[in-house]
């Protein structure tokens, strides 16, 4: 079995969890939040990508090696301002498969999450 390698991982009292696991040549990233949420939906959004840039190249690879993505909105009359900022930012030779969906999140300034998953 491959060896499994976390990044890092959190601690209580907030969620106990990794923000990225590499398992053999696949790369899971945890759902992102923007670190300033008193920011837009396209600033929050651009905070998440620059996060998982930072992520993925400390795993090894990089978004022209995504394979999905979970895109969470809070209300989706911001959906065109975060997918304006998505498509400046993701691989256009590679996009990943995607699904967004509008979600009540864990905070009421947060106004999206992002997950991925890439291969190494």
């Amino acid at each position: 079995m491959a060896d499994i390698r976390r990044i890092d991982v959190t601690q209580p009292p907030g969620p106990r969890m990794s923000r990225a696991v590499i398992h053999g040549d696949r790369v899971f990233l945890a759902g992102l939040t923007a670190a300033d949420t008193s920011q837009d939906v396209q600033g929050q959004t651009r905070q998440i990508l620059e996060r998982i840039d930072h992520y993925l190249a400390e795993a090894g690879t990089s978004k022209s090696n995504l394979l999905t993505a979970n895109l969470w909105i809070k209300d989706m009359a911001l959906f065109r301002d975060m997918n304006a900022v998505w498509n400046d930012w993701v691989d256009p030779r590679n996009p990943p498969v995607r699904a967004c969906v509008r979600a009540d999140l864990a905070r009421p300034e947060v106004l999206v999450e992002i997950m991925v998953s890439a291969a190494k």
